[in-house]
């Protein structure tokens, strides 16, 4: 049974960091492309990162390009994002996935497991 297990979210000021942790079980890592998705309220769920399966590239969307990395730790089975220059507007719920990899910054309908997310609060 694929499952994902976030954490590391939590309450940051702006212009600080975090790092989010995605623990996978159930296959492996590389299979897969592994991309984070965060979900602000009253909008719709966006991708933001996305490590793409064997080949180990990545790609950002342009709102997080240069501030967010994502780094695949393959012993571990877990897909790290690290956080920098962090924004109000970065305040959501952050959730990891995987699937097949379609296009370089994923949409929500391309993802086939998701977990149940971790909640980033950015503010003084």
């Amino acid at each position: 049974q694929v499952q994902f297990v976030e954490s590391g979210g939590g309450l940051v000021q702006p212009g600080g960091s975090l790092r989010l942790s995605c623990v996978a079980s159930g296959f492996t890592l590389n299979w897969y492309a592994v991309a984070w998705f965060r979900q602000a309220p009253g909008k719709e769920r966006e991708g933001v990162a996305c490590f793409s399966g064997r080949e180990g590239g990545t790609s950002y969307a342009d709102s997080v390009k240069g501030r967010f990395i994502v780094v695949r730790d393959t012993a571990k089975n877990t897909v790290y994002l690290q956080m920098n220059s962090l924004k109000p507007e970065d305040t959501a719920v952050y959730y990891c996935s995987a699937g097949p990899l379609v296009r370089p910054v994923p949409i929500t309908t391309d993802m086939s497991y998701w977990g149940k997310g971790t909640l980033v609060t950015v503010s003084s």
